[in-house]
């Protein structure tokens, strides 16, 4: 077998997309109840399908690629780490709806996920930092946060969502 990223062998590269682990665990729930307010952490919520986390002051539209949040609950500490923090960032200052671990998130975009028995979301692409990451995580935030923001995704089944589900690829 060839070196697998020789050449123009799409095949072995699909494979080797293929292989991650299955399952992750929800690790936190994060609401906004009001533009521009912490986050609240909740042990758990309701999705809407096609529209938004309820609880929550975002109002995507309908069919949108940005209905919900996610990010990689290990950056947590690799974004501290470039702060100089000794502990874990709290999930909730980084805007985000959902911690995921056990997933390697990024390698889930334009696939599928669920989470829990209900809850179908179709991973959209990536949710980059914005300026805000200044004010939150103070200087440095927004370049700590690049290539860690997590990614966006699109309600495809709604239900309810707990901290501690179990996460698993569909496709």
């Amino acid at each position: 077998m060839p070196f697998p990223f020789f050449g123009d062998d799409k095949s072995t590269v699909a494979r080797l997309l293929a292989t991650l682990p299955q399952t992750g665990r929800l690790e936190w729930i994060g609401q906004r109840p009001l533009r521009r307010e912490p986050l609240l952490a909740v042990p758990e919520a309701e999705l809407k399908t096609d529209s938004h986390l309820l609880g929550d002051h975002a109002r995507p539209k309908a069919g949108g690629k940005r209905q919900v949040t996610l990010i990689q609950h290990e950056h947590l500490a690799a974004v501290a780490g470039f702060l100089g923090l000794n502990a874990p960032v709290d999930p909730g200052r980084l805007r985000r709806n959902l911690a995921v671990s056990g997933l390697n998130l990024l390698a889930l975009k334009n696939r599928q996920i669920q989470i829990g028995t209900e809850v179908i979301l179709d991973i959209t692409g990536e949710c980059h930092p914005c300026s805000r990451m200044e004010e939150e995580l103070g200087p440095g935030g927004y370049n700590a946060m690049r290539g860690h923001g997590g990614l966006t995704a699109h309600i495809a089944q709604g239900g309810v969502i707990r901290v501690g589900d179990t996460v698993r690829v569909l496709s």
